[in-house]
């Protein structure tokens, strides 16, 4: 094999190498793009957050036991943490996993010390 041969081998194999580069760049950017759009499409499927009434318009209302309601993850035991603090927790776990905070359950929350 002469120097011509051994140039144009290596150019041939330089071309192959990038060709599979970039027929896997296509690949990957191609499958980024379906994902992204099934996200938006899930994103969508949320319902809107209600807008709260004012706060002279909010009645009173007794507290009374019902069943949990459907997608609910039922009662959480607090131990030394106020119900807003454990508002914020729950609040902040579920920002930080990325999922609705019905979807997640908390059993108990507790103040180490």
């Amino acid at each position: 094999m002469n120097i011509t041969d051994a140039g144009i081998t290596a150019i041939f194999g330089y071309m192959v190498v990038f060709a599979g580069l970039l027929i896997l760049m296509i690949v990957i950017s191609v499958m980024g793009a379906y994902f992204k759009s099934k996200e938006k499409t899930t994103v969508k499927s949320v319902e809107p957050v209600q807008k709260k009434p004012s706060p002279n318009k909010i009645p009173k209302l007794k507290k009374v036991n019902k069943p949990v309601a459907r997608g609910s993850a039922g009662h959480v035991k607090l131990y030394d943490v106020s119900d807003k603090e454990a508002a914020m927790i729950m609040a902040i776990v579920a920002d930080t996993m990325q999922k609705p905070i019905n979807e997640l359950h908390f059993i108990s929350i507790r103040e180490v010390k």
